[in-house]
């Protein structure tokens, strides 16, 4: 957020929503009718208010009532500012749909949402208008991109004529996007206090198939934050001490639950040489974490082989995803398998690409660790650490195992997932988001790697944007510019404020009409009114993006500011983020940079990259590859990593790692796929240069 806020301080302390001066610039008719074939995923998120939302009427915190049919609050703002009107022609869809039903027929719409490949596709075959052509009467875009040129290169469409076919959405930016959360009171009670763990009754470690990722022998220091959260200090890890807490377990074969904690809490007291004290908790969800990949493993087995202590049942699942039954939040568990063991590309900004140290494109599809990773996932599965829904898929749900104290963690979105320590768990019970493992890292600082913290799930341009139809404008320039200046309104630091937060009547103001502030990252950003935060928890459970999107129409594109959100989230959320967030300001966590970094491998993947149209139809016709094949994040699609983890190398032409990526390189195209990319990727770099 750090550089889009920077444009918004300026007039946030002094200004609410004001008249838009670029309007001037970009001359058009009072009036002029938009047909807006936009919104985010369904009917309820759209610009326009529908039945299943305000029924037979809604009010609002602002006292108005709205109907179906209606514009939502942030659209009736634009269009007085703007002085536009707005014509409703969104089917409903997300955002890949919408442009698939709306291709043929561009001529009956005049802005449309759409993905950024078919987007920078049809611009390149005239079908949308060229934003570059026009950013001289689009101040606030363009003063926006010169800021941002890693947007820029994120949305070119052409590096030849540097076209720009469509207006990029953030859902935040330069932010940790997903987070691993636990139950954190599961793991005070197992790992905390003076003497030996006790149970009544526990249950037996399974038989073990993880074996160790860390060192087995000698030691590894790490940076963490002091406890105090001031200051960075290094910690040792000591394997000589204390030996590799897997391979420990797993010299001793099946054990009760009791007596596996019992063999951590001792672990963790000799190989950090009593840091933790009596607190060893803070080992995995204190501000000075340092938890690995072995050391959750062992928590693991210590957590499903002791039910009886942790929910009274015989029974407890490990690791989950929010929903096991949807394949788009399955996904999450290969992306966590990439933080856990110092795997690119399993997060990546597109597709599955990262930049190495080398400068080049690189496919984590076509990489050996990644295969080695899942494989380790498998092996969780196969001791039971991995919910039963997950392996089960679409046959079982586990959208109601928090609620039920039936799982311990997943890696998800902090601020959707930790509103359920208001809504769903128990008095004492703690879903917290914590530390970033530690992992070995090949950055190119060491030819043996680093063992440090690093995030992928970094925040940056979308892969969906809104981009204006060149039939449907044709010969009429009063809605060229309306729609040009809708677009620069969006990014000017008044209209970033109402596309996130919606009008001033949602916004605490002070007596003279400015905004009530507080600091976020740096930055003053606007307080919301005590009435809408009241209506968000009455009609969105504290849900701030389906409140936006549902009831405000805001957040359905362009850029969507953290603050609002942050001030939604629980304590709870606010407490583990701000762990997080800590640790990202010192330097503990290190992630992608949204820039051409001096190390490559700290840059982030742009979210497009610019194909010319013969490129594009030869990307799609490597179907095995494509998100509708072997590797969809779709809800209703399947995903061969998420396989692997269930099953295993059990499929012929996938029997081992390296099979995977012979079978992924040659058989299924990715070398020519990897041309491809790196082909458009080298081009964006010589642009760049024409510019930085």
């Amino acid at each position: 957020m750090k550089r889009i806020l920077s444009l918004v301080l300026a007039l946030v302390m002094v200004m609410s929503l004001a008249t838009f001066a670029a309007a001037d610039e970009a001359k058009y008719a009072p009036g002029t009718v938009l047909r807006m074939a936009t919104g985010y995923n369904s009917t309820k998120t759209g610009l326009f208010f529908d039945a299943s939302v305000a029924g037979s009427g809604i009010t609002l915190a602002d006292g108005i009532t709205y109907n179906a049919g209606d514009l939502k609050p942030t659209w009736v703002a634009v269009e007085n500012i703007l002085g536009v009107k707005f014509e409703d022609k969104y089917q409903g869809n997300s955002a890949t749909n919408e442009f698939k039903f709306w291709k043929d027929r561009l001529g009956e719409v005049d802005m449309i949402s759409g993905n950024a490949s078919a987007l920078s596709e049809f611009g390149e075959a005239g079908k949308l208008v060229n934003l570059a052509d026009y950013l001289d009467i689009m101040p606030n875009f363009a003063a926006y991109l010169d800021a941002n040129p890693i947007v820029r290169l994120s949305i070119t469409g052409n590096t030849t004529t540097g076209a720009i076919y469509f207006s990029p959405y953030f859902d935040g930016v330069n932010d940790i996007e997903r987070m691993p959360l636990m139950r954190v009171d599961w793991v005070v009670k197992l790992l905390d206090g003076e003497g030996e763990f006790t149970a009544e009754a526990s249950n037996m470690t399974a038989a073990p198939v993880y074996e160790p990722y860390m060192p087995t022998s000698g030691t590894v220091t790490v940076d963490v934050v002091t406890a105090d959260g001031t200051a960075v200090e290094t910690v040792t890890k000591n394997y000589d001490a204390a030996g590799n807490i897997v391979a420990l377990m797993n010299a001793a074969g099946p054990m009760t639950g009791v007596d596996a904690v019992n063999m951590l809490r001792t672990y963790i007291d000799v190989a950090y040489n009593g840091y933790y004290g009596t607190q060893r908790s803070n080992l995995f969800v204190g501000q000075n974490a340092a938890w690995d990949a072995d050391e959750l493993v062992a928590l693991l087995r210590c957590v499903v082989a002791n039910p009886q202590t942790l929910n009274g049942t015989d029974s407890v699942q490990g690791l989950f995803s929010r929903e096991d039954d949807n394949n788009q939040r399955r996904v999450d568990m290969f992306r966590f398998a990439g933080t856990l063991f110092g795997v690119r590309g399993m997060e990546s900004r597109q597709d599955y690409l990262f930049v190495g140290t080398d400068g080049m494109l690189h496919d984590a599809r076509q990489e050996v660790d990644t295969y080695v990773a899942l494989g380790r996932m498998n092996a969780l599965v196969q001791e039971g650490l991995i919910s039963a829904s997950f392996i089960a898929g679409s046959k079982e749900s586990s959208s109601t195992m928090l609620e039920n104290d039936l799982g311990f963690m997943h890696y998800d979105y902090n601020q959707t997932q930790t509103i359920l320590n208001e809504t769903k768990l128990q008095p004492g019970e703690k879903y917290m988001a914590v530390m970033v493992p530690v992992a070995r890292w090949f950055d190119g600082t060491n030819e043996e790697g680093v063992y440090m913290r690093f995030t992928e799930s970094w925040r940056s341009v979308k892969t969906d944007g809104w981009a204006i139809s060149v039939e449907g404008v044709a010969g009429d320039d009063n809605k060229l510019y309306a729609a040009l200046a809708l677009i620069d309104y969006a990014y000017s630091p008044e209209g970033m404020i109402l596309m996130s937060y919606g009008p001033d009547a949602f916004i605490k103001t002070n007596e003279d009409g400015s905004y009530v502030t507080f600091n976020f990252n740096g930055q003053q950003m606007p307080v919301i009114a005590d009435a809408t935060y009241a209506e968000l928890w009455e009609k969105a459970s504290g849900n701030y993006t389906n409140y936006a999107r549902q009831f405000l129409g805001s957040t359905l594109s362009f850029v969507k500011s953290q603050a609002f959100e942050y001030q939604c989230t629980h304590e709870v959320g606010k407490e583990g983020a701000g762990y997080i967030s800590v640790a990202i300001g010192l330097g503990v966590i290190k992630h992608p940079e949204l820039a051409i970094t001096e190390n490559p491998w700290y840059t982030s993947i742009p979210t497009t990259l610019p194909h010319t149209t013969e490129d594009s139809n030869t990307l799609a016709s490597y179907t095995e590859l494509s998100a509708s094949g072997r590797f969809s994040s779709a809800k209703g699609g399947s995903n061969l990593f998420c396989d692997i983890i269930v099953n295993g190398f059990v499929e012929d032409g996938l029997s081992s790692p390296e099979e995977c990526v012979d079978t992924l390189t040659n058989a299924w195209n990715g070398s020519g796929y990897l041309f491809i990319k790196e082909l458009a990727w080298m081009e964006l770099q010589d642009y760049y240069a024409t510019f930085e």
